[in-house]
């Protein structure tokens, strides 16, 4: 499960990451990344990284759905360390998800975050 702090709920968050953030596409998922590294925030923290999962109806019924949210968030949990704080990330869910195992989400998840963070391994 992912923490309470490292979840993305507001719409506003997830626009902005889908909107003004850069995507990688699998053929299974869509991974949106707005990374918040601003060298004139002054002092502080920045906030944690944030995640947020988008899975319609396409991917399949109710069941279905919630298995593939899941098995991301748990993904997700273990990718988190490797991106800036303060990062936003939306992963979205294909049609094909639905019926891809374990390894296959895994292997989607890595290129994609591998692509975004510019070759560097989550």
């Amino acid at each position: 499960m992912l923490p309470t702090e490292n979840r993305l709920r507001r719409r506003e968050d997830f626009a902005a990451a889908v909107r003004r953030g850069r995507r990688a596409g699998r053929p299974l998922l869509v991974v949106h990344l707005r990374s918040r590294t601003d060298p004139h925030v002054p002092g502080g923290d920045l906030p944690p990284v944030r995640a947020g999962f988008v899975v319609s109806k396409a991917v399949g019924n109710a069941v279905v759905r919630n298995r593939v949210k899941r098995r991301l968030r748990h993904l997700m949990r273990d990718r988190l360390a490797p991106l800036p704080a303060g990062s936003l990330v939306v992963v979205r869910a294909l049609p094909g998800a639905g019926e891809a195992d374990h390894d296959e989400l895994v292997r989607d998840l890595d290129a994609a975050l591998r692509r975004l963070l510019g070759g560097t391994t989550p």
